[in-house]
């Protein structure tokens, strides 16, 4: 560590999206836009599987799961960002900003273990459709729910107290628009080795362990819809797990197209890029992806519009 010309650092100054003043009211509209499209979208799919029994299934408790940790995904980071743009302030307090990157870690992480998770549910229905029930226990359905949160606490616990011993000088100027791990090790004047060897591992893990899951099981569906006879037979088995499949290319298919092919954009960008899409457009597509390819979820969306509707305000009195 340097202890020569330490300063302790209080504040850090978040540079946003763009540094240019004619950008902050169009980037202020479109984010709180999609703020609240991700917050309405994902809490409607929460509520429509809270009040629907037809949906008490495993596999629409891993999806209210989902739209919980993304709606708390976005909401770590795109709250503080509009209200620094609305304040024309950039600062955030040292203690706010580790609590940001800790839980942005959190929500990060628990949408990949999901995914996994919600693969598994699909393998068991389609490959072992008899004992499903017997498969998908209850106690069982807890554990898959649990042990991701679990994980991915423990995760964002290790990157934040190995973080916690680091040495900030006198720069704090963060080039993002919130307190993402990889800026602020850059940011540190501390040997950032191990920080760096523990992200590269646990993130490699992260991400290997869940897509290993999400591949064995996809491969198993395949074989087994092959071998259905009937077209509409296999229509009806890959139809279930559509909406799945959509939301893992889009997850993944960020990963590959951020961090996995050459570009030309610097790290810096390619950073926020590849945070914005995590943080605020994959919650974002989620909710529509289900909504719109999933016959149940619509139904049940119908429903709970349907149900307001009829609301005591709106029947007469018998």
């Amino acid at each position: 560590m340097h202890q020569g010309n330490q300063t302790t650092i209080s504040e850090f100054l978040l540079l946003g999206l763009s540094n240019q003043a004619e950008h902050q009211k169009p980037l202020f509209v479109l984010f709180l836009g999609m703020y609240l499209v991700t917050v309405a979208g994902n809490g409607l799919i929460i509520l429509a599987i809270g009040l629907d029994s037809y949906l008490h299934t495993p596999m629409y408790l891993f999806l209210a799961n989902l739209s919980f940790a993304d709606i708390s995904s976005i909401s770590t980071s795109v709250p503080k960002m509009l209200v620094n743009i609305q304040t024309k302030s950039q600062s955030i307090s040292y203690e706010s900003c580790i609590t940001q990157m800790y839980f942005s870690i959190v929500f990060v992480v628990i949408d990949n273990f999901l995914l996994g998770v919600m693969a598994y549910d699909r393998f068991v229905a389609i490959c072992h459709p008899l004992n499903y029930t017997t498969i998908m226990e209850p106690r069982l359905c807890l554990l898959l729910t649990v042990i991701p949160w679990v994980f991915s606490h423990i995760i964002a616990l290790t990157h934040t107290l190995l973080l916690l011993r680091l040495v900030f000088c006198d720069s704090n100027t963060l080039p993002h628009f919130f307190c993402d791990l990889a800026p602020l090790l850059k940011l540190s004047c501390s040997d950032t080795m191990i920080n760096e060897l523990v992200l590269f591992i646990v993130g490699l893990s992260v991400i290997t362990f869940p897509f290993a899951l999400i591949l064995f099981s996809y491969v198993c569906i395949v074989r087994d819809v092959l071998r259905i006879s009937s077209t509409e037979g296999k229509w009806k088995a890959f139809s279930t797990c559509g909406s799945h499949l959509t939301v893992v290319l889009l997850f993944y298919g960020t990963i590959v197209g951020v961090y996995f092919f050459p570009s030309s954009t610097d790290p810096d960008n390619r950073d926020k890029i590849g945070a914005v899409l995590f943080t605020v457009v994959t919650p974002m597509a989620n909710p529509f992806i289900y909504s719109l390819r999933n016959k149940d979820m619509k139904g049940a969306l119908r429903k709970l519009i349907y149900r307001k509707k009829r609301s005591p305000f709106n029947t007469q009195s018998i």
